[in-house]
């Protein structure tokens, strides 16, 4: 039984996941047509539960299929990624046979791999050990195994981006190479830093070049958005107007997990009308919970990149950042500095290059920004 329906981690069923229809339909259909498929968006608009509602879906529909998702965000070698691959797939396509026989302690030559169960799951995972520079021959082991079992496989690599920051530079041609050789295996490859993915699928000189159908995950329709919340929210008789959502909701850009982390807060009351000071309220809560850490990052950087993540959060939006008069309203040094600063505040993700300009990635911290004197 969940006690809060608008959840902030994790994916609990489709009774806890609002719409994303199109996006579900479009991803199974890609998949079992045998189509990889990249995923982008920035961090926090849910592609990680669409991935587990799809991932749902299948299942549900094809009992024989197996579906893994793997997180890269962590990682930082391909032997991280080697290791993080072993545990989600290893012993998991195995028939009875192979079992019983040991099978997979005899197929893994590079690595000696070590069965045991997850404290806090209670699930079995595996254990690989094995030197680092044998770690693409243990990658070539993992796929082989994949493909003798002849399973359908759907693996989703999230944060796929991280692989470009490998130290090993062929990474991304030992994959490539490998899914041409194995059939069984279909992939979502998912990112966050859009300017790094659309360099590794959309670029000649990378090995995954066109290889793949791409979706730009948006954010929630809002009238759907509205009735899911709406739904969840009478059950403790909290009363949320239509305008009072649409408020919520551009507030926050329409980003799900912001609007998720309100709503949750809502959710905690009961017999109440949202206005516009519950909201206020609820917000601020969650900006004092988040205050220290803001702080941390906000000290940690440099005189020039805080000041022009100040004037970004005071804009909302800004188009040209090392315009003249951008620079002089907010008494920035000089063009060339912002556009130093500007670099260096996007790589470290605390800006988001959109369409229409730059804006702080994270929402609560922009709130936080025009709060500070």
């Amino acid at each position: 039984m969940i006690d809060n329906p608008f959840l902030l981690y994790g994916y609990e069923g489709p009774e806890y996941f609002c719409d994303r229809e199109d996006e579900t339909r479009q991803l199974v259909e890609s998949m079992q047509n045998g189509t990889n498929l990249t995923l982008i968006s920035p961090r926090r608009m849910g592609k990680s539960g669409l991935i587990h509602h799809t991932f749902q879906h299948i299942k549900e529909h094809n009992s024989d299929f197996r579906c893994f998702y793997i997180d890269l965000y962590p990682t930082r070698s391909l032997s991280d990624f080697v290791n993080l691959l072993g545990k989600a797939i290893i012993g998991k396509l195995d028939t009875p046979i192979q079992k019983a026989e040991g099978f997979v302690m005899k197929f893994f030559r590079s690595a000696q791999l070590t069965f045991g169960v997850d404290p806090y799951t209670n699930l079995p995972q595996v254990s690989l050990s094995y030197a680092p520079q044998n770690s693409q021959q243990t990658l070539e082991e993992i796929f082989a195994y994949i493909a003798q079992s002849n399973v359908n496989c759907y693996i989703a690599l999230d944060e796929f981006q991280q692989v470009g920051e490998y130290p090993e530079d062929n990474v991304e041609a030992i994959l490539r190479s490998l899914l041409e050789r194995v059939h069984n295996v279909h992939i979502i490859f998912s990112g966050s830093k859009q300017h790094v993915m659309d360099v590794m699928f959309s670029s000649p000189k990378h090995p995954f070049y066109r290889s793949t159908e791409r979706m730009q995950l948006g954010s929630l329709d809002e009238d759907k958005y509205y009735c899911f919340a709406q739904y969840h929210l009478q059950q403790k008789n909290v009363r949320l107007s239509r305008e009072m959502f649409h408020h919520v909701y551009t507030m926050v850009d329409g980003v799900t997990w912001y609007i998720q982390a309100i709503l949750h807060r809502l959710y905690r009351l009961s017999d109440i009308e949202v206005t516009e000071a519950v909201v206020k309220q609820a917000v601020v809560a969650i900006i004092r919970s988040e205050e220290d850490d803001y702080k941390k990052q906000y000290h940690h950087l440099t005189q020039v990149q805080s000041t022009l993540l100040r004037a970004v959060a005071a804009e909302g939006e800004v188009k040209q950042p090392t315009s003249g008069l951008f620079v002089k309203k907010y008494h920035l040094r000089s063009a060339s500095s912002v556009q130093r600063a500007l670099a260096s505040l996007i790589e470290e993700e605390y800006l988001y290059p959109t369409e229409e300009g730059y804006i702080v990635y994270d929402r609560f911290m922009a709130i936080w920004l025009r709060s500070i004197e």
